[in-house]
Formats: structure tokens, sequence, C-alpha cells
């Protein structure tokens, strides 16, 4: 990428220059739980500048100003600050959110403990349903009821809310939960019972379940508001401090936040609907993966992200992020499910920083605990002495000791070598290299999972896809995890450490809603549908107005959620314009069969469908960064990319000569047969014995899995 420009000039038109520079200048900001990255875009120059550090976990903010410092960027120069994190994702993971209670309709309480009433491992004597966020005992019902049609049966009981109010001073609660049978037709009791709770216990934190939700499903809507109130004061908190520290740095444009969809939302609306950030860094790089997908002409694509403490994967589907309205966080047999639009993303507990571990039987695992950035991987020489998925690369030579982040950062390949030796190899007999490449072998195999998951539970056939590898991490594993799954192509994009960071450059404002409208196809009113679309509409070109999102282009998609009569579950499936216009039934239910079929692998165009719930998604278009072309080359790479060779271990007995190259000296058209490392500042590219490469004219590294 472009070296920062050294800026000349004096004073006095200092303030015209500063607010030229701020129309033109896009800051995005991904933190990671092991690194920070940073990515500037100058519109006026097509200039994409890059920093990376060390997260700071104790003051994540540091982490951004280094990494903007290190990338030679101001804030005060920005009008857009872009940032994504994975403060509310890990908030409940790690259970260690705000002390929380729900306020829920009277004999509802137990809803969210109940919970589905599935086993879906029937023959484990040992299995356990999921653990709420909020116990029993802070689970409070008051009198009140609505029908399904929103019309009020029970009035509410406002001295029953306030009796609630004066136990919840008692308790000490930080944060509220309210959600009320039927609320998402009528919230009118859940907005008075909000007040109320503002009014005796200002400051905390209150989440009603028709601010994130209008749809139907009490468990679901139930888990999200929980959910939202339980990670609530810890996001609301972090992007103050966030919001604070950019007014000191002289930061006065538009701070918005990458949500689970891949669009920006508003710090103001994030810190009150924090639920909708779950998985926002991670989005980023599916995002940013269509962007390569697009301009490389390419269709069809695995994201694959690897960080230090994470892998996670998404798809690109015929040009286009696939998305889920409804994710289950903790694996499906104890999960929480979140019922809102986003990205569908899996992840595994397993990242550079990921520590290999040995049961009590003696069995090697790897993950899901991490070694973090303090202390970080025992090669970190940051008082880490627990064996890393990092200290194993370290060991086998896929790593060089001496040009961890272009040298920046030296790594101790001894205390990896002792780590691994006195966890892992002594206690199993083997010798380190064979214990190192175990670890390796079992990352590899468990994050392979991950791409299985987001592709065979859509019907699709992972090994048909190109995996495009990004983090830190990625490009170290993708090799073998394609091997591990049959996948023929790995596409390494440039700077792939910062890859997150580049894609919320190429996020929208986007704003989603959804209202539950049960309908029959065959008697549908495309009058009332038309309706009911122009309202979610209109809340989405508002919302788009407060955003300052002026000189946005609108683009509105409109969607349904359709299933046969009969069924509980509906698959979602967008509604060309053309199709609502001719009122055409019939193409409507040729279009749900269709997805029915790739989702299930069958389908019934015989039998009657009807329509659940509507959404509309309106997006107001940003300007995007180009990707840039490299000069070219012959198929024989530089003399100056080759930085010398390296002995590599690829998981057999013994290791090889490998050339070790590096990146930013290679041209468009250069070729490379394996073995090999292709190395730059952030990330460190394997190429296997038997695979092929080439530099696309865009400066991404194509990989070919060879068979051996």
């Amino acid at each position: 990428m472009k070296q920062p420009a050294t800026q000349t000039g004096r004073a006095p038109a200092a303030s015209k220059i500063r607010q030229k520079i701020r129309q033109n200048i896009r800051l995005a900001a991904d933190i990671g739980g092991t690194f920070t990255d940073v990515a500037a875009f100058d519109e006026r120059t097509s200039r994409l500048l890059l920093g990376k550090t060390l997260s700071t976990p104790k003051r994540l903010v540091e982490g951004i100003s280094d990494g903007a410092a290190k990338a030679g960027a101001e804030f005060a120069d920005a009008a857009i600050f872009l940032h994504g994190s994975t403060v509310a994702i890990n908030t409940m993971l790690e259970r260690n959110g705000a002390k929380a209670a729900l306020i829920t309709t009277q004999g509802f309480r137990d809803v969210y403990e109940i919970g589905r009433i599935n086993r879906p491992d029937a023959y484990n004597l040992y299995f356990k349903k999921h653990d709420p966020l909020v116990p029993r005992s802070r689970r409070f019902e008051v009198r009140e009821r609505l029908t399904a049609e929103g019309d009020v049966h029970e009035p509410l009981d406002e001295a029953g809310v306030h009796a609630v109010c004066d136990k919840l001073i008692e308790l000490g609660i930080e944060a509220v939960a309210i959600m009320f049978l039927h609320s998402y037709r009528n919230p009118a009791h859940e907005i008075r019972v909000r007040d109320i709770v503002r009014e005796r216990m200002p400051g905390i934190f209150v989440s009603a379940s028709h601010e994130l939700s209008q749809e139907y499903r009490e468990f679901e809507r139930v888990s999200t508001v929980v959910s939202n109130a339980y990670v609530g004061p810890r996001v609301r908190d972090y992007i103050a401090e966030i919001d604070g520290h950019l007014k000191q740095e002289h930061f006065d444009g538009s701070f918005l936040l990458v949500q689970s969809t891949g669009g920006l939302y508003e710090s103001a609306q994030a810190q009150q609907q924090c639920i909708r950030m779950l998985e926002s860094g991670p989005a980023a790089g599916v995002v940013g993966t269509q962007a390569l997908c697009q301009a490389m002409g390419v269709g069809d694509a695995i994201a694959f992200d690897m960080g230090g403490t994470t892998a996670k994967a998404g798809v690109i589907y015929q040009g286009h992020a696939l998305t889920t309205s409804l994710a289950l966080v903790g694996g499906y047999e104890r999960a929480l499910p979140i019922q809102m639009a986003m990205i569908d993303i899996f992840e595994v507990g397993t990242g550079g920083g990921s520590i290999a571990w040995l049961d009590d039987g003696g069995a090697l695992h790897v993950g899901p605990r991490s070694a973090g950035a303090e202390p970080g991987p025992a090669c970190y020489g940051r008082g880490g002495d627990q064996p890393t998925v990092t200290d194993a690369n370290l060991v086998l030579g896929r790593l060089g000791a001496d040009r961890f982040l272009g040298g920046e950062m030296k790594l101790d390949i001894e205390a990896a070598r002792e780590a691994i030796d006195n966890k892992i190899a002594r206690p199993l007999g083997l010798t380190v290299t064979q214990a190192a490449a175990g670890i390796l072998r079992i990352a590899a195999t468990t994050m392979s999972l991950a791409v299985k998951t987001v592709t065979t539970e859509r019907g699709l056939d992972s090994a048909a896809f190109p995996l495009v590898a990004y983090g830190g991490a990625g490009p170290l594993h993708a090799a073998a995890i394609a091997r591990e799954i049959g996948m023929a192509q790995v596409i390494v994009p440039r700077a792939p450490g910062h890859f997150c960071a580049f894609g919320m450059l190429h996020s929208d404002l986007r704003y989603d809603f959804v209202r539950t409208w049960p309908a029959r196809l065959a008697q549908l009113s495309f009058a009332d549908l038309d309706r009911v679309y122009g309202e979610l509409i209109a809340e989405g070109e508002d919302a788009l107005t407060r955003s300052g999102a002026t000189n946005a282009k609108v683009r509105v998609v409109r969607s349904a959620d359709v299933r046969y009569v009969g069924q509980e579950h509906a698959v979602t499936i967008e509604l060309p314009v053309n199709v609502l216009k001719k009122e055409d039934r019939a193409a409507i239910k040729t279009l749900f069969d269709a997805e029915h079929q790739l989702r299930y692998g069958t389908c019934a165009p015989m039998e009657a469908a009807e329509l659940v719930s509507l959404r509309a998604t309106v997006t107001g278009v940003m300007r995007k960064p180009k990707l840039e072309r490299i000069a070219k080359g012959t198929a024989t790479p530089p003399k100056a990319s080759l930085r010398g060779t390296r002995a590599v271990n690829f998981g057999d007995a013994a290791a090889k000569k490998t050339n070790v190259y590096g990146r930013d000296e290679l041209k468009a058209g250069n070729r490379i047969r394996g073995p090999a490392l292709i190395e730059e500042h952030a990330s460190t590219t394997v190429v296997f014995p038997s695979d092929r490469l080439v530099v696309d004219s865009f400066g991404n590294l194509v990989i070919e899995i060879g068979r051996a």
C-alpha cells in the first residue's frame, strides 16, 4: 500500500485546508482480541494507509490511537470514523456483562429458561440446556396482556410496575430488559414501562423488545432483548469512551459503527441497540470479500478470517453476502438466539493465540482459550508460558522470528520450543516438531468445520468455492484448510492483516426493518403489501436523513419470510420490484420453491405457501475505495523479492528448504511453485510443496491447491 504523504505548507490557510481534507478522509479501526488494525482512505488521492498494533485490553481506545499513528493518520483530518469491535460478542461468551433484570407479562417469566422444547443431543446423559443471562430470581412479572392482533386484553398495572422498580433498586440492577407478549403488534405497554423505569432509575440501561425486533416468537424476542440489556452498559461505556477520545483529538465528523449486517449505524443508536454490533468486525471482513470478488469477477467465495483469538467464515453466493435473521450464540446445543438480521457467520475459538492443552485422558486440544494480547503466545516474550498456534508456526519455520510485523516485533523461538515441549511434547512422548505439527493439524480441522458449517447448512458444496483468506493468521493456514475440505483455490488479498478494517471502508449506511405480517399467498392483497413496505421504507429513509448521509445514493431491497402452509419455520426470499408490480403470485412461489430446494434439498411446488414476515433493507450507498492494480512483471519473480531460504516443516518427517519472498516486491503475473513463504508486514502466506501461486493484476495471491 502507498505510504503516507508528508504535509507541507504554512499555517495561514491551515483551517481551510483541514476543512477540505475532512471532506475526503475516512478512518476505520477494527479491534480484535490480539491486534488492532487501522485503515485510512483519502478519496482525493485514492491513497490507502494502514497501521497495526497490539490491542490494549485495559483501555482499548489506546490501541486505536496507536494504530492511527502507525498509519500516519490523524482523527482531526477525518470526516468519518468507522469502527468494528467484538466487545458485544465477547461479553456474552465470557459472561461478564451487567447485572440485568427482565420485566415481562404475568405468567411468562419462564419462557426465557424453557426455550424451545428440543434436545439436539438426544442420547447424551449429561446434556444441559442453555444458561440464561438473567436468573429466575431477577425475572419479574407485571399484569398486562395484549391479543395477537395488538388489542389491549388487560390494561397495564402501573402500580405493579412501580413495585417491581422498588425491587430493582434494592437489588442494585444495572440494566433492565422489557418484553411483553405481542408487543411487536402494539408497543404501548413496553413504552410506558420503559418510561417509568427510566424515571425511577435515572441513568440505568433500559431496553424494550419492540425496539430490536418486530417479529413474533416470544423465546427469541426475550433472548434478544435480554442479551441487549446484558451487554448494554459495557458497550455503551465503551462507545462513549471512544467518542470522548475522538473529541479530545478534535474529531468533529461522523462516528459510525459496523452492524452485524455489514452496514453502518450511528454511535448514538449503537449505544442503545448494542446487540446489532454483535458480529461487527467479522461482518466487515465479509463485506470486503464481496468487494474483492466483484473486482475479480468472482461470483462465489468463502470468506475466512483468522485472527489472534478466533476464526470466522461467511459466504458470498452469486455476488451477495448470505445473511440470516436468527443467530445462535454459544453453539446449537446451548445457544442463546438473537433475532435480527445479520451476515451469516460461523465462528470457532481457534486463532493464532489459541492455547494447546491436554485433557485428563491425554488428548490434545487447541482452543477455545486464547493467550490474547496480554500476555500473548510464549514467543511474544511478554510472560506467557502456554503453547499456542503461533508458537507452533514459529517452531515449524512458517514464521520468521526476526520478521514478525515487518521486524517491529522479535519472536522468541526458544520460549516457543520450551512451552510446546513442557506442556505437549514430553507428556505425549513426542518431539517438539511432531507436537507442533499436531497442534496445527488439529487447528486446521477445527477451522474447516466453520467453513463447512456456513455452506452445508445452506445446501452448498464448500469444496466448489474458492477460499478468500485474511486476518493476520488466515494466510498461514488457508492452504491446510483447503486441503482438509477438498477446495481447489485460495485467494489471499493484499494487506490481509488489515482486511476487516479495509472492509469497513466498503460498508454502507444500512437500516433493516421487519414486521410480522402473516398472509396466505393465494389471498395476498398486494395493496396492503405495498402499504406495509412503504411504512418500513419510510422508516429507513428517515433514519438515513438523521444520520446526515444526504449525498448517499438510496437503495431499497424488499424481501419476505415464506413457508409452506403447516410448516413452523420459514425461509427468506428477495422480492424483485417487477414481481410486486405485476402482482405475480406464481413468480413469488417459484422463488420460494427454489430457495427451499437449495436449503433443504426438496420443495413442494403443488403445496400452498404463506408469507410470515416482511423485510425492508434501506441502504445509503457511500463511495468506495477502488482496488489498485499493481505493476506488471514476468512469470519469474524479481530477484529483489527473494529474501532467502528457510527450513520449513509442512507436516512431514523432515523440513524442506523453502524460498521466502517479500510480497511488496512481487509483480502481476509472477508465478511461484511451492514450497514457498510469502512475507508481508502483518501476515505470512504458506504455499505447500505441491501448490502453485500466481499474482493477479490487483496483487492478490491466487493459490491453486495441488494434489500430492
